[in-house]
């Protein structure tokens, strides 16, 4: 699978609420809307500087908790089956690592060496949430996936925050507002 065609994150940028996508942008990345999931992962925030395409339309993202821990997201058109489970390595897994798979109800559950992921299949949308195995449960992993939903332009629609006037000390209470620029003795 071709890598997330952003940066992964470095432990700066801004975390968005849930939802908090915007659309125009990934458009305009190549990202097909119809591909554009999201999760709820308890602990866990969408890191919006992560958001991009993954080949050649599909959707990726990070999750983040406030420890540093993540957990990918990756959404692309494909199938998956029960012989394709233990076939396909698990992404960022050691290559030749032993993939263990579990079918159960919500989809493939995988896991080789540290990494683990959860694949289900929505039509023809293939969805991937995968992280360390240290780093999220199985059962947060099942459920956050369980619950993938497409994301719309209405969950765009979040407001920025009120901007704060920044308070500035070198202002004039009256005249034009211009700063006070009076050269003194010996200056």
């Amino acid at each position: 699978m071709a890598a997330l065609a952003v940066a992964g994150l470095g432990g700066c940028g801004s975390l968005a609420a849930p939802g908090s996508v915007d659309m125009g942008r990934l458009r305009e990345l190549g990202v097909s809307p119809d591909l554009v999931y999201l999760v709820d992962l308890p602990g866990h925030e969408l890191a919006e500087q992560s958001l991009g395409v993954v080949n050649e339309e599909g959707f990726g993202a990070f999750y983040a908790s406030p420890e540093g821990r993540q957990v990918e997201l990756r959404v692309d058109r494909g199938t998956f089956d029960d012989e394709m489970c233990a076939a396909v390595p698990v992404e960022a897994a050691p290559p030749d690592a032993e993939v263990v798979c579990d079918h159960d109800d919500v989809g493939w559950y995988r896991l080789a060496g540290d990494r683990q992921e959860y694949v289900v299949l929505r039509g023809d949308a293939l969805i991937r949430l995968s992280g360390r195995a240290a780093d999220v449960g199985r059962a947060a992993l099942k459920a956050a996936v369980a619950g993938a939903r497409p994301a719309t332009d209405d969950e765009n629609a979040t407001p920025p925050p009120a901007r704060v006037p920044v308070e500035r000390g070198d202002l004039p209470t009256a005249g034009d507002g211009a700063p006070n620029n009076e050269v003194a003795p010996g200056g």
